[in-house]
C-alpha cells in the first residue's frame, strides 16, 4: 500500500534544508575569491601588481552599483532590471527566511547574468564588491610601471606615454629642472582602479601621492640639508635600487653622501644599468636591470653613468619609497665609503679599498 509522506515529517525536512542554506549565507567566515597577478621582480627592486576582488571582470560580467541606503525592494529590482537575477521571488523569499535583508551592502559589484539568489545575497551580505587595486612597489621606471598598466588593459602604450608628457602644473613638479620627466614622481603605492580609470588618472594619482608624502616637514629636512627636492630623490632612487634590507637604506646612503662630499665618483651599478636602457622603446633582452654588467656597459659614455662622471646622475633612474627619501635626510653616521653585496640580500660595508677588496674576494668571487 502506498503511504503518504507524515505532513509534521515533511515540514521538519524542509526546516532541516533551509537551515542548511541560513548557515551557508550567514556564515561570516566565507572568503571571496582572489585573483594576483605578478610581474617578476629583480634583486634590489620588484615590480609587481595585486588584483584583490571577489570576482575579477569577466567577459559578460554585469555590474551593478548598490549606493548606500538601498533597501531590499529596491535592490531587488535593480539587479532584475540589469539581469543579475531571473526572477526577484526567491529573492524576497530567501531574504525573508534568513533575516540578513538589512544587512546587504551597497557597493560596486559583478554578477554573471542570472546568478541564483542565494550567491547574490551572500556576496551582498559579505560585501564582496568588485574591488581592484594596483600594486605599485618601490624601485621601479616608469617603463615597468606601464608595462603593468598595459597589461591590465587600463591603456595603451600610446596613452600612457602621452599621460607622462602631459604637462603637469603640481607645485612639486615645477622645480624639476628643464627636462626632467616623472621618472622619480611616481610614488609607489596601493591605487583602487574604477571601471573608467585611465592612465592619465593613475599618473595623476601617483603624483598626488607623492606631494603628500612628501610633506611640508620633509620639504623643510631637505632644505636644512642643503639640497634640493630632485637631488634628493635622485639619490633615494639609487639607494631604493641597491638596497634589499630596508633597514640597510641609512647606510647605504651613508655610503654615497660620504662619497658625494669627498668628490668621489658613486660607482653605483643601478646608474648604468639605466645608462644603458635610456630610451629604450621596449625592454631589452637583458630586462631593464641587467644583472651581470660588462666592462663595456661600466665603460658606456652616459651623464646616467657614475663609474665615469662624478656626482649624482641628472634625474631619479626610479621610483622611490619614503623610506628611501628618508635614509637620503637621515643617514646612519659612518665613515663608509664601499659596500659589496654578500650574496644574501645584505651587504658588508667597508672603510678602505683595502678592507673593500678584501670583501670582495670573500663575497663576490666565484
Amino acid at each position: 500500500m502506498t503511504r503518504l509522506l507524515d505532513p509534521i515529517l515533511l515540514v521538519y525536512a524542509l526546516l532541516a534544508a533551509w537551515a542548511l542554506f541560513v548557515g551557508s549565507v550567514a556564515s561570516s567566515n566565507l572568503e571571496g575569491t582572489q585573483g594576483v597577478i605578478a610581474v617578476d621582480a629583480s634583486e634590489g627592486g620588484g615590480a609587481a601588481v595585486a588584483i584583490t576582488a571577489a570576482t575579477v571582470e569577466r567577459d559578460g560580467a554585469l555590474a551593478v552599483e548598490v549606493l548606500p541606503g538601498s533597501g531590499a525592494d529596491a535592490i531587488a529590482t535593480q539587479l532584475f532590471a540589469r539581469g543579475v537575477l531571473a526572477e526577484t521571488g526567491r529573492f524576497h523569499t530567501l531574504l525573508g527566511y534568513t533575516g540578513v535583508g538589512s544587512q546587504l551592502r551597497s557597493g560596486r559589484y559583478e554578477f554573471a547574468p542570472n546568478t541564483p539568489a542565494p550567491e547574490v545575497i551572500r556576496k551582498m551580505r559579505l560585501g564582496l564588491t568588485r574591488e581592484v587595486v594596483l600594486i605599485i612597489p618601490e624601485g621601479l621606471r616608469v617603463e615597468e610601471v606601464g608595462e603593468i598598466v598595459v597589461a591590465l588593459g587600463i591603456a595603451t602604450d600610446e596613452e600612457w606615454g602621452e599621460a607622462l608628457a602631459r604637462p603637469r602644473l603640481e607645485p612639486l613638479l615645477r622645480a624639476r629642472p628643464p627636462g626632467a620627466d616623472l621618472t622619480g614622481y611616481l610614488y609607489p603605492a596601493t591605487y583602487p582602479l574604477e571601471n573608467d580609470t585611465t592612465a592619465e588618472s593613475i599618473v595623476e594619482a601617483m603624483v598626488d601621492a607623492f606631494s603628500d608624502a612628501v610633506s611640508p616637514a620633509i620639504r623643510s629636512q631637505i632644505e636644512a640639508r642643503g639640497m634640493t627636492l630632485h637631488e634628493v630623490v635622485t639619490l633615494a632612487s639609487i639607494i631604493e635600487r641597491e638596497a634589499v634590507l630596508p633597514e640597510e637604506r641609512p647606510l647605504i646612503a651613508s655610503v654615497f653622501l660620504n662619497r658625494l662630499d669627498s668628490g668621489i665618483a658613486l660607482y653605483a651599478d643601478p646608474t648604468v644599468q639605466f645608462a644603458i636602457t635610456e630610451g629604450a622603446e621596449e625592454e631589452p633582452a637583458d630586462g631593464w636591470w641587467k644583472v651581470e654588467l660588462t666592462l663595456d656597459d661600466l665603460a658606456f659614455d652616459s651623464p646616467y653613468n657614475t663609474y665615469l662622471v662624478p656626482g649624482l646622475p641628472p634625474g631619479p633612474i626610479a621610483n622611490p619609497g619614503l623610506g628611501a627619501i628618508l635614509a637620503v635626510l637621515r643617514p646612519a653616521e659612518s665613515d663608509f665609503f664601499y659596500f659589496v653585496a654578500k650574496g644574501d640580500g645584505s651587504h658588508a660595508f667597508a672603510e678602505t679599498l683595502a678592507e673593500h677588496e678584501a670583501n670582495v674576494e670573500r663575497y663576490a668571487r666565484p
